[in-house]
């Protein structure tokens, strides 16, 4: 049968609502299954209601012990707490409130009764805590999303108070405390009903879209993508940026259009992603198919839009189409936002370094190279970013998925996490400021620097195989040839900080690959590069294969 990735939901695809909130409340997890306890992954602990692993125990579970480890930290000024459009998240969002209401925790939740973009969350932490005096109680924050994952899923993240993810340390302590109450049947949560915890004194408002909204003149040159009169097309895919999008266009006096301000828990409007799956992956040429299509040039051989751009159900991702390219590939827009950002951001550290994640295309190294900007790659896991996104020694920080954040023009802090409405408003500055599309801006770059091939390719292995991949040396891989290159390098840890990759990275002049175990599913990743072109790709995917398995075998 013909793959129907691209094509408009259809009934049978559609999660049912009732059963989805019926088993929030109704199923209790069974901890002898390990896909049903508390796991924080690199976006907090991700689950479905559906599947016994999202339901209210482990939500009340993980924010009470939040509760305590806040309390350790000496965390006590406000937390603000957010979520997204996803059908789980209100419900998880209520027993949250309920156990931080009962321990008396002073939150702050959305003014308008509305979704709140991960990076909205981020910038409000950060702006509470740069703009009290030294000393004074800082705040962090919690986010109820699982991204982009189906309707069907929920999730829930921590934030500290540098705004951007929880470390692994933190994470790792709320899980175990968290399971442990599981373990003890909830004694030593505390919870008030939620009528009394929205009642309480220590609950109160926060207005998260005109923070957010209002400060972006300090970190976008929105005058010159007004007085260029870029057409911008925004489709928030039924997420949290869904009001945010026309703010933006209306405060800031933008040529802007909401394609589609419909929200839906079910999202029956989405196109089917490449497994025929509902997922709100704005980097996915399937899952973007409606807003492809609607760039398409018109009769008179002209586009609505000068840009036009998707974010997920939390509006942490990006996806840039552009009239002459379309959908652009995540690490092709990366680029040339890096070459932008560090050639117009005068008010930047003269030193700041570029960060990108080990698994990003090569073209940002040659491009930072360029630049004479020194190059930090790291794990996979926006967390890594954080410390130089603060200080301003990172000014720019991005994953090959489509996520990234920046800083202020005058260099200082912006987000820690990342911002999806931001990197999409940056398309319009650059072509307002350039004259010319992303996706030109980048045939001019591989007409510089080579013009590489890049995918990602999922392998079958078992939960030992798995563990045996994140624990490899380099000592391990025997192998002196890559498609047949010199291998230059076989990385177990990131060059850039020295931290674990959980796998393994292998380079030759033109060509790499990288091996990770998936956290959810029985693959490994292969992510894979060549600047030789399609076939050499392909044989750098198969060896690449064939080397992994015969070290994890």
């Amino acid at each position: 049968m013909a793959s129907r990735a691209g094509t408009v939901a259809q009934p049978q695809d559609l999660v049912d609502l009732t059963a989805l909130l019926d088993a929030y409340y109704d199923v209790t997890p069974d901890l002898n299954d390990p896909g049903q306890r508390v796991v924080f992954g690199t976006s907090g602990h991700r689950g479905s209601s559906l599947k016994a692993s999202f339901n209210e125990p482990h939500i009340l579970a993980i924010t009470q012990a939040i509760v305590e480890y806040r309390r350790g930290q000496g965390i006590t000024g406000p937390l603000y707490l957010a979520k997204d459009t996803h059908a789980l998240s209100e419900p998880a969002q209520n027993s949250a409130l309920e156990v931080l209401a009962a321990n008396g925790v002073h939150v702050l939740i959305d003014a308008r009764h509305g979704y709140t973009p991960t990076p909205a969350l981020s910038h409000a932490i950060l702006t509470h805590n740069n703009n009290s005096p030294a000393g004074a109680p800082q705040a962090d924050g919690i986010v109820v999303t699982p991204s982009h994952n189906p309707p069907g899923d929920g999730g829930f993240k921590y934030n500290p108070p540098h705004g951007g993810p929880a470390d692994s340390d933190a994470t790792g302590w709320i899980a175990n405390r968290a399971n442990e109450l599981l373990e003890n049947a909830l004694r030593g949560v505390k919870r008030v009903p939620i009528a009394d915890a929205l009642a309480a004194d220590s609950t109160g408002k926060f207005d998260f879209l005109s923070s957010y909204v209002d400060d972006l003149p300090s970190v976008l040159d929105l005058d010159a993508i007004r007085d260029a009169g870029v057409r911008i097309g925004a489709d928030p895919m039924g997420g949290a940026s869904v009001d945010y999008w026309g703010e933006i266009g209306e405060r800031h006096h933008l040529n802007l259009t909401v394609v589609n301000p419909t929200v839906d828990p079910q999202w029956a409007f989405m196109t089917l992603d490449w497994d025929e799956k509902i997922r709100m992956d704005c980097s996915s040429p399937s899952a973007m198919a409606s807003l492809i299509s609607r760039m398409a040039a018109g009769a008179d051989g002209s586009a609505p839009f000068d840009v036009a751009t998707g974010n997920d159900a939390d509006a942490d991702r990006h996806g840039i189409v552009t009239p002459d390219g379309g959908l652009m590939n995540p690490n092709h827009y990366l680029a040339v936002a890096i070459d932008y950002l560090y050639r117009n951001r005068s008010g930047w550290n003269p030193q700041s370094v570029v960060g990108k994640t080990l698994v990003s295309s090569s073209i940002i190294d040659r491009v930072a190279d360029s630049l004479g900007r020194k190059l930090v790659e790291v794990p996979v896991g926006f967390k890594w970013f954080v410390p130089g996104l603060l200080s301003g020694e990172g000014a720019f920080g991005g994953e090959e998925s489509a996520g990234a954040s920046f800083n202020k023009k005058d260099g200082s802090v912006w987000t820690t996490d990342k911002d999806g409405i931001l990197l999409a408003l940056l398309a319009s500055e650059i072509t307002a400021v350039t004259g010319k599309s992303p996706s030109q801006l980048y045939k001019g770059l591989t007409d510089k620097f080579g013009d590489p091939v890049y995918a990602r390719i999922d392998a079958a292995a078992t939960r030992e195989q798995k563990s045996a991949l994140a624990k490899l040396s380099p000592s391990d891989v025997t192998a002196t040839e890559l498609a047949g290159e010199t291998i230059t390098a076989k990385l177990t840890e990131a060059p850039g900080n020295g931290a674990a990759i959980g796998g393994l990275k292998v380079v030759t002049e033109s060509a790499w690959f990288a091996a990770r175990p998936s956290g959810t599913e029985d693959v490994y990743k292969i992510y894979a590069e060549s600047f030789k072109g399609e076939e050499h790709l392909k044989q750098v995917q198969a060896e690449a294969k064939a080397l992994v398995d015969g070290v994890i075998s």
